[in-house]
């Protein structure tokens, strides 16, 4: 694999990074000890701008190639850790009870700056690549934070890419796809509430469980009845609390969950349909039903360009034998597609190897991905944005 020399001389440098992000993790938009690292270290790598509090505590440091003209493209990783306790066992493992790295946002952060690195001290390309630190992607939206305040516009960013790194996927592979390569993520709360009353006289009260048995089981017609069977479609139900005692017909009953769709004409059927159910069953047994409908982060749409260009870079630094152009689509969500509404881009997958799964309390970033997710920015600047030949 043609990983770049200069990157692998100082792996170290970024694996320790890495693991020092990784014994101190930050819940989302509060990363600020993250950020400030992040931040001293763009600075001291000379980059020509770094500046703090983007989308509340988002970083975003600017490199100029040896020309002031010239396209812009926008590199981005986050920087957010989770809730989850760590079962690792590392050396390096979380220090704060309660808090991990646990989907590789710390390997994520290392490796831009280990590109923002290399970028800054060669500057072997036309044009300016903007590097992006994003907080709060696990749910917070900090994406949507980053683009309302302005990302785009104030560094005239023309296209962005994301990477992930995936477990499951060798270490040395890369996974993409054009269009909808991840999902739309949308919550839902059901309240119901029927008539409360004495378990050995159902007959005077309306029992809010039997509704919510109905709903749930009627919700799973959605995927099946309603959507075409030619595309993709989540609705869990996640939750159901109702009642406190055995000989009482509770008075209400919470449900809640999640869809999930890879396009917006299913996201709004989906979300019709669960109306519709919610207040048809519900009136039918004598209760009242309320639905909270929240939609979260939108379908992450890969360019077809973009994607094209993504994957000829990643089969630059591995081969192109180890670059899958068609993955499957992930039903998980990923708040990078708040960029890419705003913007044409890509969002890659990196392999992680045989490592534990994402959000897994037992899950660790493979310091083996860094040099050849740290060669893939460094080639995609330098691809994108060519030197110019000619000039002197």
């Amino acid at each position: 694999m043609p990983v770049i020399n200069r990157l692998a001389d100082f792996q170290d440098d970024i694996v320790a990074w890495r693991h020092e992000f990784h014994s101190h993790p930050e819940i989302l938009y509060d990363v600020h000890r993250t950020a400030a690292s992040v931040a001293e270290k763009l600075t001291s790598f000379g980059l020509d701008e770094v500046t703090t509090g983007i989308g509340r505590t988002g970083v975003v440091g600017v490199i100029r190639g040896r020309s002031d003209g010239g396209r812009v493209i926008g590199l981005r990783a986050d920087m957010d850790a989770l809730p989850i306790k760590e079962t690792t066992g590392k050396p390096y493992a979380s220090t704060i009870d309660g808090r991990m790295h646990a989907c590789g946002h710390d390997g994520h952060t290392a490796m831009l700056l280990g590109a923002a690195r290399y970028l800054a001290e060669t500057r072997n390309f036309d044009g300016t690549a903007v590097v992006i630190f994003q907080p709060a992607e696990e749910g917070g939206g900090g994406g949507k934070a980053m683009v309302e305040d302005g990302l785009m516009e104030r560094w005239g960013i023309e296209e962005v890419y994301g990477m992930h790194n995936m477990p499951g996927i060798p270490v040395g592979e890369f996974a993409i796809r054009p269009g909808s390569i991840m999902a739309a993520t949308d919550d839902f709360t059901i309240d119901i509430t029927g008539v409360g009353g004495h378990a050995a006289q159902p007959h005077v009260s309306v029992d809010p469980v039997v509704v919510g048995a109905a709903i749930v089981q009627a919700l799973q017609s959605v995927v099946s009845r309603s959507v075409n069977p030619v595309e993709s479609a989540v609705v869990s139900v996640t939750k159901f609390h109702a009642g406190d005692a055995l000989n009482i017909i509770a008075e209400t009953a919470h449900l809640a969950g999640t869809t999930r769709t890879l396009d917006p004409t299913v996201r709004d059927l989906a979300e019709s349909r669960i109306r519709t159910i919610v207040e048809s069953i519900s009136a039918a047994h004598g209760a009242r039903a309320t639905l909270d409908y929240v939609r979260n982060y939108p379908v992450t749409v890969n360019n077809d360009a973009a994607t094209e260009f993504a994957a000829m870079v990643a089969a630059d630094v591995v081969g192109a034998d180890r670059v899958d152009t068609d993955v499957q689509p992930l039903m998980g969500g990923e708040d990078f597609s708040y960029m890419l509404e705003e913007r044409p881009g890509a969002f890659i997958f990196v392999g992680n190897g045989d490592s534990a799964g994402l959000h897994s309390p037992a899950y660790d970033f493979d310091d083996d991905a860094i040099p050849i997710g740290c060669s893939y920015w460094v080639r995609l600047v330098e691809t994108a944005l060519p030197v110019d030949s000619g000039r002197s």
